[in-house]
């Protein structure tokens, strides 16, 4: 059985977009080509890839994209 996450904090590119400031969404698709540690999606349907939100908040902080709080 795999991980149980909660379905509220399940994310697409434009969430994650919106949540770390950033200008377009096409920057998630840009960092998950460029840094080998960007969190893998749990989920990829035909249109969209899904992220658990802890995971990219911990790498967004890990990496200084979001500040501590």
């Amino acid at each position: 059985m795999g991980r149980r996450l909660d379905v509220d904090l399940l994310v697409g590119d434009a969430e994650i977009a919106q949540r770390l400031s950033l200008s377009h969404q096409n920057v998630v698709h840009v960092w998950q080509e460029r840094h080998a540690d960007f969190p893998d999606p749990v989920l990829r349907l035909r249109a969209a890839k899904i992220w658990y939100w802890p995971d990219v908040e911990r790498w967004a902080r890990a990496t200084g994209r979001l500040p501590e709080e």
